[in-house]
């Protein structure tokens, strides 16, 4: 009797497969995304206004109309200490289900960092190096950014000072200790260091947007020191398009010729736009008819629940105004565990993605994300990071309703980070400690109020 085939648990690609480009959505759009203004004029900006923060490369990628970016040799080097990532389908997790679909999820913890940050980290730092920057600045929500800029920090020599938020920092210990053997300095967000954190008590939890500020105060007082941005920015979704640019090769492989859901978390939005951007250019060209679907906490809906007009990109008002998704930049998240989410506003790239009819969204509580999370564990074999718990409850949400349909659909996400140093966060939800924080009207309306009126 011929031995019955083997059930293809992942799908790989040689080192020589990897993309080599970089792919950039918004020549496919039917209409180019509003620009940045300036915070003083409300003029749009130009290149020399983020030249404070950014050097001219990075600031080209920001602006560029070109379809796609060469990366550099030395970047892709660096990316094949861990790309191209594995595409898994999840056979376990569907048998355990009794679901007809194909999972497939993007596994992006395989990374030195532990998640899918090094995408833009090492590109951000080599063009930094080569523009003669000795020193970046940044902040980190969970950790994940923060470890993967000090990573690709020690890599080229530069330094490398984090501004971890507190929630985060007093929550995630060992995330900290990763960006210090890194060569990272961390501070606690809001500190006493700059005019930003000190408009805040000590003990205040903090904010992606306080921490923001902070980094960037810092980087604009020394003519050696950038900025860095781990999400929302052009150029950083740009960078991790190499994500989907894999997912639609490895699928190929499969013996996919169609999705029908690609669902991603969403906080600032690089992970989602990594993934997602690519299987839009195919179904925009027709090739493809995926649904995509953005997933963010109930406790900071931005694309849901917030308002799509101009806001500052930090809580103190340094940053260029952009047109997103906001719950207004002095909005401060409850300190759920997905840290990487706890922002005000969504990438101005996808805001304008979404305002175009171009994906859905939705929001999910973070118990539910937890109670996802461990039947992936329990299932795949991996603990994931608590920010694509949100997409990973999305995807076995459809994957039970094909379990009462019938339909056969196939359903790709990203995992992008592991949770292994994100342990207490397991612990709460598995000692039946951990609770929903949503977001009442009235707040939502206190935060937007303070969203500036342009005329």
């Amino acid at each position: 009797m011929a031995p019955s085939p083997v059930k293809q648990h992942k799908f790989l690609l040689d080192e020589s497969e990897m993309p080599t480009r970089w792919y950039n959505v918004v020549p496919d759009l039917p209409a180019p995304p509003p620009p940045p203004l300036h915070p003083g004029t409300h003029q749009p900006i130009g290149p020399d206004d983020l030249a404070g923060l950014f050097p001219a490369d990075l600031i080209a990628q920001e602006v560029t109309t070109e379809r796609y970016v060469d990366i550099p040799e030395e970047v892709q080097e660096v990316y094949r200490l861990w790309r191209p990532s594995p595409l898994y389908r999840a056979h376990s997790l569907e048998k355990a289900l009794g679901t007809p679909a194909r999972i497939y999820y993007k596994y992006e913890g395989v990374s030195p960092a532990g998640s899918h940050k090094p995408n833009t980290a090492v590109p951000q730092v080599f063009y930094n190096a080569r523009a003669g920057v000795k020193k970046l600045t940044t902040e980190t929500g969970a950790g994940q950014w923060g470890t993967a800029l000090a990573f690709a920090c020690s890599l080229f020599g530069l330094e490398c000072e984090v501004w971890q938020v507190g929630g985060s920092y007093d929550a995630k210990p060992y995330r900290r200790t990763l960006i210090e053997t890194f060569g990272g300095t961390v501070h606690r967000s809001p500190s006493r260091l700059t005019e930003a954190g000190r408009a805040f008590p000590e003990d205040h939890t903090g904010s992606l947007g306080i921490a923001i500020s902070e980094a960037v105060e810092v980087a604009a007082q020394r003519e050696d020191t950038k900025y860095a941005l781990g999400s929302v920015l052009n150029h950083v979704l740009l960078h991790q398009t190499v994500i989907g640019e894999e997912a639609l090769l490895q699928l190929a492989k499969a013996g996919e010729t169609d999705v029908d859901l690609v669902v991603g978390c969403t906080g600032g939005g690089s992970n989602f736009g990594g993934l997602c951007f690519p299987f839009l250019r195919e179904k925009l060209a027709g090739r493809m008819s995926p649904e995509i679907r953005a997933v963010e906490p109930a406790s900071a809906p931005s694309l849901t629940r917030g308002e799509y007009r101009y806001d500052f990109g930090d809580t103190a008002g340094l940053t260029p105004l952009m047109k997103m998704h906001t719950l207004g930049h002095d909005f401060v998240p409850d300190p759920i565990h997905a840290g990487g989410l706890r922002y005000h506003g969504m990438a101005p790239l996808i805001s304008h993605v979404y305002e175009l009819g171009l994906m859905t969204a939705t929001s999910v509580d973070q118990t539910a994300c937890f109670e996802a999370a461990v039947r992936f564990a329990r299932t795949e074999g991996i603990v994931p990071a608590p920010e694509p718990t949100h997409a990973l409850a999305v995807a076995i949400q459809e994957a039970l309703a094909c379990k009462e349909s019938g339909e056969e659909k196939v359903i790709v996400t990203a995992l992008c980070g592991h949770g292994l140093l994100d342990l207490a966060a397991y612990e709460s939800y598995l000692k039946g400690t951990m609770t929903d924080s949503g977001l009442s009207e009235a707040d939502l309306r206190a935060a937007l109020a303070a969203v500036p009126v342009l005329a």
